[in-house]
């Protein structure tokens, strides 16, 4: 009787063997996929990622497909979570169920307000400090271009255009790419949330 529990011992003993290096791949697959996703190579992790979960345990294909999904979310910025089955996908749609994802601001509108009136696309983004920047920039060099133009002075007329020009171009550029900035830094959080509530290992970024 002894003998057969010694038997049964072994066959589980060499079970679990087969089994442990099935999982220790899957587990170094993902991890480097993650370490992908960390570099910012969101394609090249989704690929591993999506190759891998085909042979992976099944604990482990379904962290794979859901990893795969949220980061090629991020990659889209997309909104919606994945459609996918498993504790893990529950725990993403819990959250985002409770915590809204972020609306972008639109950048066009604070383009034409700063292209119409200097600083008033950053005044549009709450980013008061920048709009009296703008202002102050701009509004003085439009005024002395005019006060060059009314008097007739021909090339300090030109500098003073081209100055205006260039700081307002400027001003322009900063309130797009401050909206532009804002709206991924705000997407990016709330996607960290997700991804963290998933309880998923590792973190892509």
């Amino acid at each position: 009787m002894r003998s057969i529990y010694v038997v049964f011992a072994l066959l589980v003993v060499l079970l679990a063997g087969q089994a442990t290096p099935a999982q220790a791949d899957a587990s170094d697959a993902y991890h480097r996929a993650i370490d992908l996703a960390t570099q910012g190579r969101d394609a090249e992790a989704v690929a591993m990622l999506a190759g891998a979960h085909e042979v992976a345990p099944d604990v482990w294909a379904e962290r794979m497909r859901l990893a795969a999904a949220l980061i090629s979310m991020r990659t889209r910025q997309a909104v919606e979570p994945p459609a996918a089955d498993g504790l893990n996908a529950a725990l993403v749609n819990a959250y985002a169920q409770a915590h809204t994802a972020p609306s972008s601001a639109d950048s066009r509108t604070t383009g034409l307000l700063a292209a119409l009136f200097p600083g008033a696309g950053h005044a549009w983004l709450h980013r008061w400090h920048d709009a009296g920047t703008a202002a102050l920039l701009v509004w003085p060099m439009l005024l002395l271009s005019l006060w060059a133009w009314r008097r007739g002075m021909g090339p300090v007329t030109v500098f003073f255009v081209l100055t205006t020009l260039w700081l307002w171009s400027g001003s322009v550029f900063s309130a797009v790419s401050l909206a532009e900035r804002g709206s991924f830094e705000a997407y990016v959080l709330w996607w960290q949330g997700l991804w963290q509530a998933s309880g998923l290992p590792g973190r892509p970024w």
